[in-house]
């Protein structure tokens, strides 16, 4: 969605920063500038150094929320552990949305993403609060078109206001185009 979405933005004129992790996809519009990041740490240090000079960020990455402690540079053979289980040590990722939501000026907006697989509206609304966001953009993975690996989508906005306002299953490039204009229309 966070290509869909900037080329969007772009086609209305924006000058867009792209922070993305690692895709096959890119983008000709010289109003997009990609700044490529392999890690959710290296992605958080570029959103929080990008987003002071923006009047806006769109949050659609879906970093996870932990990472493991310890990263072998090589393949872990089987044949090495002496034993048929793996413990892995995790550590939470730092919450680059939380971060924004900290340091968001009046003047700027702030946009996150929700997918959840159950309780959608209450963690999607919940999210949108504690993470000062102006409106957040809800997707299930129970609604058929809708969540990762597919060329559709299907979201809900829920705005700060409590307003949900709800889309029917669409390309990614429609639903983009849907993202966009409620930004138009609702903040510009």
């Amino acid at each position: 969605m966070g290509f869909a979405i900037a080329e969007q933005l772009a086609e209305v004129g924006a000058n867009v920063e792209l922070v993305s992790g690692p895709v096959n996809l890119s983008t000709s519009n010289s109003l997009i500038n990609i700044t490529r990041v392999n890690t959710a740490e290296e992605m958080y240090h570029a959103c929080l150094s990008v987003f002071p000079k923006c009047s806006g960020a769109i949050l659609s990455a879906a970093v996870a929320d932990y990472r493991t402690v310890d990263i072998s540079p090589l393949k872990i053979k089987k044949t090495e552990i002496d034993a048929d289980v793996l413990t892995l040590n995790l550590v939470k990722n730092k919450d680059i949305l939380a971060a924004l939501g900290n340091i968001k000026t009046k003047n700027q907006l702030l946009v996150g993403f929700s997918l959840e697989t159950h309780n959608e509206a209450q963690y999607a609304i919940e999210k949108l609060k504690r993470k000062n966001c102006d409106f957040i953009i809800m997707n299930s993975l129970k609604n058929e078109g809708a969540g990762f690996g597919l060329d559709t989508n299907r979201i809900s906005i829920i705005t700060s206001e409590g307003e949900t306002i709800e889309y029917p299953k669409k390309s990614k490039n429609e639903v983009a185009w849907d993202i966009v204009d409620f930004i138009i229309t609702r903040y510009f």
